[in-house]
């Protein structure tokens, strides 16, 4: 099976497709053929050693997969040879096909496609579990989204409508804010302007936003942060820019608010029942047809620099997926 094999920390341009072994099942397993895979910043530092753990080598990178069973391991319920799956796992799924723990499986509904399946996998489960649970977002609330038409941000714009909040998307560009408009934001800043703070406070009637999902950092952050109604909740997703902003403490006791990490990866260790409730809630907007994520480019296997590429440059609009079956 082809594979993206890291048998050394380098960048993603160094690395060649491997062609591995199938791989064996243990009881409570599943050998999932892969048919997309979600590529994230995070799968781009971990093949560079610069992840906030190491993986130790060698290891086939992608977390996020849509695919279809082809076998179960004896222990396995609940599944059935050929049924359509997606979930999310540490690392496996950027390779033709990946073991696959029974319990980081769900069945995709009816109507939504690989892709979709593999988007929702991460960034929609992330946003839920930080929008209800973290930033408990309530209807008529005002929710900022930076990097707006990220893959995060995109889902954060979506999610946030469905719960009912007034969405502004930030991002860099009037491009990127078009994009953001297309998603769902009823308002739009681009903070390349120089008088985007001025446009936030006419937006907000000097009043400030509830909620900020920040999966950026840098300055563009610690500006925002400035801008929050009493009571409100910052949420940190992720360091896009590279740069981890260091906020002045005077300015959460100033604004009463709260500045919450999220990291959805460690609640299977610490919060497994927050996990499966997100999860859960994620699937009910799929299968109702209230959700669907937004796929901002699809490439086949062979192009997987590009994809990877794509997310370095900032030119992703939306969730980039690799298609291991070579139809993206």
């Amino acid at each position: 099976m082809r594979a993206i094999h890291v048998t050394e920390f380098r960048n993603i341009n160094d690395i060649a497709l491997s062609d591995l072994p199938e791989p064996a099942i243990g009881p409570d397993q599943a050998l999932v053929r892969v048919h997309a895979a979600g590529v994230g910043f995070v799968d781009g530092l971990k093949v560079q050693g610069l992840y906030q753990t190491r993986d130790p080598l060698p290891f086939i990178p992608g977390s996020e997969f849509a695919g279809v069973i082809e076998r179960l391991g004896d222990n396995v319920q609940g599944f059935t040879v050929g049924e359509r799956v997606m979930g999310l796992v540490w690392n496996g799924s950027m390779a033709e096909k990946a073991v696959i723990p029974a319990r980081s499986m769900e069945r995709i509904p009816e109507g939504v496609d690989f892709s979709a399946a593999a988007a929702a996998s991460a960034n929609y489960v992330t946003v839920t579990y930080a929008l209800t649970e973290l930033g408990k977002v309530r209807k008529g609330e005002t929710v900022l989204v930076l990097g707006a038409s990220g893959g995060i941000g995109c889902a954060a714009i979506q999610l946030a409508a469905l719960l009912g909040a007034r969405v502004i998307g930030a991002a860099s560009s009037a491009e990127k804010c078009a994009f953001a408009r297309e998603a769902g934001a009823q308002e739009v800043v681009n903070y390349g302007d120089p008088d985007w703070r001025e446009q936030l406070k006419a937006l907000t009637g000097k009043r400030g936003v509830d909620v900020i999902v920040d999966p950026i950092g840098g300055e563009i952050g610690l500006l925002a942060f400035r801008h929050m109604a009493w009571g409100g909740r910052f949420l940190v997703v992720g360091f896009a820019s590279g740069q981890i902003p260091a906020l002045p403490f005077n300015l959460p006791l100033l604004k009463g608010a709260t500045l919450i990490g999220v990291d959805a990866a460690q609640l299977r260790l610490h919060a497994p029942e927050l996990r499966a409730k997100a999860v859960a809630q994620v699937m009910a907007w799929l299968q109702s047809g209230a959700l669907r994520p937004i796929v901002g480019g699809e490439y086949p296997l062979a192009r997987f620099k590009e994809a990877f590429n794509a997310l370095d440059g900032r030119a992703a609009r939306g969730k980039i997926i690799l298609r291991l079956d070579d139809l993206g």
